[in-house]
């Protein structure tokens, strides 16, 4: 009888809490969500832009939550053995947050995700993460499009570009446009690749300002990798820079043209992927996180791209690519990448032997690898309005 009454009583006592409703229990998920994106921060900057910048132990960073990098000893600098110095205009673009203040010693800079920001997506599990582009019968992307200057058939251990700044008009809700280098290796329909450039991604960040941003994926953005520190994989050791900072100043059309100078190579004794931002090295991939890019990549790419659910349907998407002028209309109007280099077993920057231009929709988007007079090294142009007279 008294096993029975305290039976009833804990019954009792369990009936009496209410159970979370549905709006409750996504509150739970996203402070859960939250507290493992946003790692203690030792000191914190509130830069003009609206964002928060978090000062947090290189040793606590996201990349340690990654199975792979259980053990892992960061890498403070690289150890190149070879030259990768990348010439950097006077007027070259600057992150907001850095008015603000720095960050000490011993720490690294990570952009704050907030609530209004996984409130966002449609999962939290995909926050971060870039959109599977899908693949049409024949293979072809269905919601991407590009403009492009490739390389490939060598082993490349490096890529590097200068690419003008500029910030794009973003149509529809889930679209973004970036300009960015690729380096690539694997099947096309199961790649791995590392990225880096600018981007304006109102889905991940908010608003349509433009971004320096990276990404990195291991199946072709099904399920792996994600934008700058939203997930873990990428090792920063870099105080000066944050992933995902609004840059500033931007190129104005027929004015002054603002760039960034990007690059990423691989270590050849430790195998990392680093970052480099104008000259200065920012942090790496472990080579742990890849199969086929553990040694090197195989195609090189420079340019610009658009997702939107209404590329290459009609009617097309308004999202504009680069600086929103077709590749024709060049200097101090297109968007361009000045000196695309590649580094391969030589250990030396150069340009590439062979190069090819691609642009999936050219009434929308073009692509144009200009060369001015014989003696001058090509500049690649692309970009484009999206929807518009041509593209309709």
């Amino acid at each position: 009888m008294v096993a029975l009454a305290i039976a009833a009583a804990i019954l009792q006592a369990h009936a009496a809490i209410p159970e979370m409703n549905n709006s409750q229990q996504l509150s739970v998920q996203i402070q859960k969500k939250l507290k493992l994106l946003n790692k203690p921060a030792l000191h914190t900057i509130y830069s003009e832009d609206g964002d928060i910048i978090d000062c947090v132990d290189i040793y606590k960073q996201p990349a340690f939550d990654h199975p792979a990098l259980k053990n892992h000893t960061i890498q403070m600098e690289p150890d190149w053995g070879v030259d990768w110095k990348m010439s950097v205009e006077q007027n070259e673009p600057f992150q907001v947050w850095q008015r603000s203040g720095r960050c000490p010693e011993g720490t690294i800079p990570i952009r704050r995700v907030r609530e209004q920001d996984l409130l966002r997506v449609n999962s939290l599990d995909s926050f971060g993460k870039n959109f599977f582009y899908g693949s049409s019968k024949l293979g072809a992307e269905v919601n991407r499009s590009t403009s492009i200057l490739y390389t490939a058939g060598y082993n490349y251990i490096g890529a590097s570009g200068q690419i003008n700044v500029w910030n794009p008009k973003v149509d529809l809700p889930n679209d973004f446009t970036a300009s960015r280098i690729w380096l690539k290796n694997g099947p096309s329909e199961n790649f791995e690749s590392v990225e880096a450039g600018w981007m304006v991604n109102r889905r991940l960040y908010g608003d349509t300002k433009t971004r320096f941003s990276v990404h990195w994926t291991v199946d072709s953005y099904k399920s792996t990798g994600c934008f700058d520190l939203t997930c873990s994989g990428f090792v920063q050791t870099n105080p000066k820079i944050v992933l995902g900072a609004v840059i500033d100043p931007i190129s104005t059309r027929g004015g002054q043209q603002f760039i960034i100078s990007v690059g990423m190579f691989q270590d050849p004794r430790s195998r990392n992927w680093w970052l480099n931002v104008q000259g200065w090295p920012v942090g790496y991939w472990p080579p742990t996180l890849f199969g086929y890019l553990r040694h090197s990549a195989t195609l090189v790419e420079w340019g610009g791209e658009v997702f939107s659910s209404h590329v290459k349907k009609v009617p097309h998407t308004r999202t504009a690519m680069g600086s929103g002028d077709y590749a024709g209309r060049h200097y101090r109007h297109a968007s361009y990448v000045m000196l695309p280099r590649i580094v391969d077993n030589s250990l030396q920057l150069k340009y590439p032997e062979r190069v090819g231009t691609w642009a999936n929709e050219p009434f929308c988007y073009s692509a144009d690898n200009y060369q001015r007079t014989y003696a001058t090294e090509p500049v690649f142009f692309y970009g484009g309005p999206g929807r518009s007279r041509d593209c309709h």
